[in-house]
């Protein structure tokens, strides 16, 4: 009886511990999955800013202290380092300014318009926080007058935090304009 007693309560020591192991894989794989999802979330506003880019003309940097409303868009401009970035869509009528396209950081916030800048919205994640943020446009001013097609770098940076754990992040992208040169 004794010999029972002893291998019951080695074999509930052992089923103890490894259930504990289980849950605590569980919990791990749950937060994981929720900065996985975060992480999905950021990617695909990038990619939502790059295909929008890519297919769009007369690209307009704004550089730090630059007004960013309707009033302020309009010729092409270029900057190393911009807060904002204007554009007009592909499909957009290059007589109007009241539908072009605008991407800007402020707030720790990635924010998008599709009316001319008239309004915005939030495209980031609440769990997201951008702490650096940059639009570097090259080659605006010089197209169509020469073959080279205008280029945007974009650099977002900042931590995401999921379950009460920060984690950074670095992104960065390259898009070039892809407008048929006839």
């Amino acid at each position: 009886m004794i010999e029972t007693m002893i291998s019951v309560s080695l074999f509930l020591v052992i089923v103890v511990s490894g259930l504990g192991a289980l849950l605590n894989a569980n919990a791990l794989h749950l937060k994981s999955e929720d900065s996985r999802s975060i992480m999905d979330s950021l990617s695909f506003v990038l990619e939502d800013m790059s295909r929008n880019l890519r297919t769009g003309y007369n690209y307009q940097c704004f550089i730090a202290g630059a007004s960013l409303s309707p009033g302020t868009l309009g010729a092409p401009r270029s900057c190393a380092s911009g807060w904002a970035v204007a554009f007009e869509f592909a499909e957009g009528n290059r007589s109007s300014l009241a539908d072009q396209g605008v991407y800007y950081v402020s707030g720790g916030k990635v924010f998008k318009s599709t009316n001319g800048a008239s309004s915005f919205i939030q495209l980031t994640p609440d769990e997201v926080v951008v702490n650096t943020a940059s639009f570097s446009v090259l080659g605006a001013e010089a197209y169509p007058g020469n073959l080279q097609q205008p280029f945007i770098i974009i650099r977002l940076s900042g931590v995401m935090t999921s379950k009460n754990i920060t984690t950074p992040f670095l992104l960065q992208t390259s898009v070039s304009e892809r407008l048929v040169d006839i």
